[in-house]
């Protein structure tokens, strides 16, 4: 038996992927903000002021010169 030699047919390469997969940490900043609100309720307070008043009550001039019964 005799070995020809036989040139070899090459196909061309075909890819093959492996993914792989690493983490990375990346700072989400979410502000809050804080409102301190103070509500103002107006409340009414009842204050009282004296007043003094003389007062002079004048029965006028009598029409009977001994009392009202005559």
């Amino acid at each position: 038996m005799h070995r020809h030699h036989v040139r070899p047919i090459v196909c061309p390469p075909r890819c093959v992927v492996k993914n792989t997969y690493t983490t990375r940490e990346i700072p989400v900043i979410h502000p809050v903000i804080t409102i301190n609100r103070q509500h103002i309720v107006n409340v009414p307070r009842h204050m009282y002021q004296p007043i003094t008043r003389n007062e002079v009550v004048d029965p006028g001039y009598p029409r009977h010169c001994c009392g009202p019964w005559q």
